[in-house]
Formats: C-alpha cells, structure tokens, sequence
C-alpha cells in the first residue's frame, strides 16, 4: 500500500445505512436506497467492494481483505476503493467517518 493524500481517507470508518439494501447476483450487485429510491447496479468488483466494506467496517480493513482476494491489484486498488467509497457516498449508499 502507498502512502498518499488519500491515506487520511484511509483511516475512515465505513458502514452501508439501514436505508441501503443490496443483494449480489452472478453478473452485478444490485443496490437499492430506500431514501432515494434508486437502485443502483455494481459491477463484479464494486459489488465485491461494497461487502469487504461491510465486513471490515473501514476502509483500510476492507483494502487488506481486498488485496488478499486481488493480489496483481497492488496500488491501483487502493485508488479504486478510495475512488469506489466517494461516488458511494455521494449517492447515500454508505456513510463514512472520517478520523483525525
């Protein structure tokens, strides 16, 4: 893993809201929020994502499971969770809390 300006992002906390049901299929996950009531369709990957960051419960704990899954990743990965976390969030799909 790098050190870089998305280490801060890193550290946050993460957790899906209980207005966020999702359930994963064979070709995408689909994402709904009841909020919103959009659904939203994840690829492979992202659906992949989004359970790592359940279960971990942080970003830096789902990038460590993630990297074991993806190991030819290496620092892309990273870039892509943290990318992955910000559009998600910007759609009401998780909520993170972010550490000084």
């Amino acid at each position: 893993m790098s050190t870089n300006a998305s280490a801060p992002v890193l550290d946050a906390t993460v957790r899906v809201p209980n207005h966020v049901v999702y359930r994963s299929f064979v070709q995408e996950t689909v994402v709904l929020n009841l909020e919103t009531g959009r659904y939203h369709g994840l690829n492979p990957t992202a659906g992949t994502m989004l359970s790592a960051l359940e279960a971990a419960g942080s970003i830096r704990g789902a990038l460590r499971s993630l990297t074991e899954e993806f190991p030819d990743a290496g620092d892309r990965l990273e870039s892509d969770l943290v990318r992955f976390c910000e559009h998600a969030r910007q759609r009401g799909l998780i909520e993170l809390t972010e550490t000084p």
